[in-house]
């Protein structure tokens, strides 16, 4: 025990807060309504575990705005609605957690501490370097894990097949301001009276000598 502690002197190593008592008298400013205010559904029991963004069953703000462009459709970069958790692990961590020739699954990763759990998906990402030949199976593989895994004499299993590549779509492109058409010049040639004789005479019977 050290010298100088005793009962009169102990105190608490961080400064005690009290906790805030409702309902305890007017005098305590905390009383009557409990900082509640008067009726509404936020005075009743239950109210806090209303969402974010509920506005009691109206229209909510995000519903009325208009929506801004961006990637949000499944095809597209995975954000928003359509995000995809999946954990990711390195090739510098397969290095150092397993020998040369192993198998690694998911089941492995986990036992080795690099994923939580075996219900999400697991991508394999390409930091780092390797030099052991391993046989790695799992749900993705970025273009760079991929290479580096096979020069260094292992194989990649995809758990859900290879995605096929995508076709990145491509948007109409406005044509360009319509170039006047050119005007052909022609060539004005001169009636001769011979000529203009010919044509003024009528076809059909041969004059008389």
């Amino acid at each position: 025990m050290p010298d100088g502690l005793n009962l009169s002197n102990l105190k608490p190593a961080q400064k005690r807060v009290d906790r805030k008592r409702v309902g305890r008298g007017l005098g305590s400013g905390k009383g009557r309504y409990s900082g509640r205010g008067l009726k509404g559904q936020k005075s009743r029991s239950g109210s806090a575990k209303m969402r974010p963004g509920f506005e009691g069953g109206q229209m909510p703000i995000y519903m009325r705005l208009g929506k801004q462009r961006g990637p949000y459709s499944k095809d597209a970069m995975p954000v928003g609605p359509f995000r995809t958790l999946t954990y990711s692990v390195n090739v510098r961590d397969l290095e150092k957690r397993f020998e040369a020739g192993a198998t690694i699954t998911p089941d492995e990763l986990r036992s080795a501490g690099l994923i939580r759990s075996t219900r999400r998906d697991v991508k394999i990402l390409g930091e780092g370097a390797v030099t052991k030949a391993l046989t790695v199976q799992a749900h993705g593989f970025s273009k760079t894990a991929k290479e580096k895994i096979e020069q260094a004499g292992g194989s990649v299993v995809w758990l859900r097949g290879e995605p096929a590549p995508k076709v990145r779509k491509q948007r109409p492109r406005k044509r360009a301001a319509a170039e006047e058409p050119e005007v052909e010049e022609t060539e004005e040639t001169e009636e001769t009276p011979a000529a203009s004789a010919e044509e003024s005479e009528p076809e059909g019977e041969e004059p008389e000598a």
